[in-house]
């Protein structure tokens, strides 16, 4: 298939989104098929062949984050081209409800159409005020994906539109599984190592929980280290050194594999606005021990096939709560074990070598009903 994939927000301020877009690009490739992505980017951004870049892009406060998108004439022009020299059997777009490309694209659309649903927010104001304009192209679109159970309930509490495949995001499980721990970050018996990463200026990220809850530990387990890597100031990074963290800063793909590698507990500490969790799949995949907050989004990838935990959860925004789940754990070793041997086997299930078949066969299912309903955009398809 040729398959053309939107992405709304700026690949210079790399993201869930972002890095998921990227990912399945790469993991259609690999079975076979030809894909461009089209995303914002400043012009000095370095970015793979198949990306095609439309653009600088602004800063836009959402759903507790900033999100860099790109919107206006020029936009809408560079959309409409890139659609009708792809030639595209089927096209993708991702978060089509956020002011950027993807809602250009969906409205431009030329022949068979999917969207993904990241986001998951029981109280999206956007949503609210965007519903009278969008709607009516979310209904126009071969086939809907939700990255989550949680997010497929906010398309349809704010849509009312039924029918979306539940696919989550895919992981390359395997540079997780694969990856060697770091002696500096690795912990000891007697001194475990107990981490989090992230853009961690976000207060949704949790980090002063994740601070508040490092003397509560530190009363019973005096020696145990904590490591706060990822993105944020220096001042953030004065604040958690004050609080008796150990500043990692910024790390790389293989470094960040590494970092959940080497840590005994992984620490999600989130407060919300996530829709996924895919930080909680990497650490699984990379054999930590995972404790997270009980936000909706991570107990629906943190619960296996069976029904069963593969994370230690927490109460949202109680670090007391988070140092009680991490103290149980560090306790006994044998069921920290045994808990990030579940949270492994988990977390193989959301591998690309199983997620991008589903995708594929979403997409074979919009060209159906594209076929179905739109006969004018019938074209002979690649295999």
């Amino acid at each position: 298939m040729r398959i053309g994939i939107v992405c709304p927000y700026s690949l210079d301020h790399p993201g869930g989104v972002q890095i998921h877009v990227t990912d399945l690009a790469k993991a259609l490739m690999a079975r076979g098929h030809e894909v461009s992505v089209l995303a914002p980017a400043a012009k000095d951004t370095i970015v793979p062949l198949y990306v095609q870049t439309a653009g600088r892009s602004f800063p836009v406060r959402y759903n507790g984050s900033t999100a860099r998108l790109t919107f206006g004439l020029v936009a809408a022009m560079r959309v409409r081209r890139w659609l009708r020299e792809g030639h595209f059997d089927v096209v993708h777009l991702h978060e089509p409800g956020t002011a950027s490309l993807s809602v250009i694209a969906m409205w431009a659309r030329l022949g068979p159409t999917v969207a993904t649903f990241h986001t998951s927010n029981d109280a999206s104001r956007l949503m609210r005020i965007g519903k009278p304009f969008i709607k009516p192209g979310y209904e126009e679109l071969d086939a809907r994906i939700a990255v989550s159970p949680s997010a497929a309930r906010t398309v349809k509490q704010h849509l009312r539109l039924d029918h979306t495949h539940i696919i989550p995001n895919g992981v390359d499980t395997s540079n997780y599984v694969n990856a060697q721990p770091r002696a500096v970050w690795q912990g000891k018996p007697d001194a475990p190592t107990i981490g989090i990463l992230g853009r961690l200026d976000e207060s949704r990220k949790g980090l002063d929980d994740f601070l508040a809850m490092i003397p509560m530990v530190r009363d019973e387990f005096p020696r145990a280290r904590f490591l706060v890597a990822g993105r944020f100031s220096d001042r953030v990074a004065a604040r958690a050194a004050r609080a008796g963290a150990e500043i990692v800063g910024e790390v790389n793909d293989s470094q960040k594999e590494q970092f959940m590698a080497s840590v005994d507990i992984y620490c999600a500490p989130n407060t919300g606005g996530e829709s996924f969790g895919i930080v909680l799949v990497e650490a699984m995949a990379a054999g930590a021990a995972v404790v997270a907050s009980d936000l909706t989004a991570f107990q629906d990838v943190g619960t296996n096939a069976d029904g069963e935990l593969c994370v230690a959860l927490h109460k949202v925004e109680d670090p007391e709560d988070m140092a009680e789940q991490i103290k149980k754990l560090l306790r006994n070793p044998k069921e920290r074990k045994a808990l990030a041997a579940r949270g492994r086997e988990c977390a193989i299930a959301f591998d690309w070598h199983h997620v991008a078949p589903r995708v594929e066969e979403t997409y074979r299912d919009a060209i159906r009903m594209d076929a179905e309903f739109h006969p004018h955009h019938v074209k002979e398809t690649t295999p």
